[in-house]
């Protein structure tokens, strides 16, 4: 399935009004890493409440104890401070990295804004060195903007 057609699938899984916000996050992990065969650990953080931390939500793969991450710490904890996208082709050449599992080689993050503020991001594992394009920004950036829609903005307003 190419990103197009993933697109199309992640519209689907968004309108989904009669299940939870948790229950479409999850059918969106499920969706990309079954599709996609170089993500192979699928995930969102998202804010704390009104804590310096990210808390995981909603993911498909291995099992991970980071399950509250301080901003600034790895790489999910640089984006909240960052508000950017990261892209890490070798997760061995970063100083600043929680390592999930001795099979990762390289994470994507991409945040996600509602009103302007960074409220959580999709975090993306690779086993696989180097796989991640310009095109996966670009299709992550859509898949953080609708995920937003669904968000409720009271969550995050304090």
């Amino acid at each position: 399935m190419n990103f197009q057609d993933l697109k199309r699938e992640i519209k689907s899984i968004i309108s989904e009004n009669d299940k939870s916000i948790d229950e479409r996050l999850l059918g969106i992990c499920q969706l990309l890493e079954e599709h996609i065969d170089y993500y192979n650990w699928v995930g969102f953080y998202f804010k704390n409440g009104d804590k310096d931390e990210l808390r995981l939500g909603p993911y498909v793969g291995a099992p991970t104890d980071h399950t509250i991450i301080p901003f600034g710490k790895g790489i999910c904890g640089q984006v909240a401070v960052s508000n950017k996208n990261f892209v890490v082709p070798d997760v061995s050449a970063q100083d600043n990295y929680i390592a999930c599992s001795i099979t990762v080689k390289a994470e994507i993050v991409v945040p996600i804004f509602v009103n302007g503020e960074n409220i959580g991001q999709i975090d993306i594992d690779s086993n696989t060195a180097d796989p991640f394009t310009e095109q996966d920004e670009r299709f992550l950036e859509y898949v953080c903007k609708k995920v937003a829609t669904i968000i409720p903005v009271e969550t995050y307003i304090y």
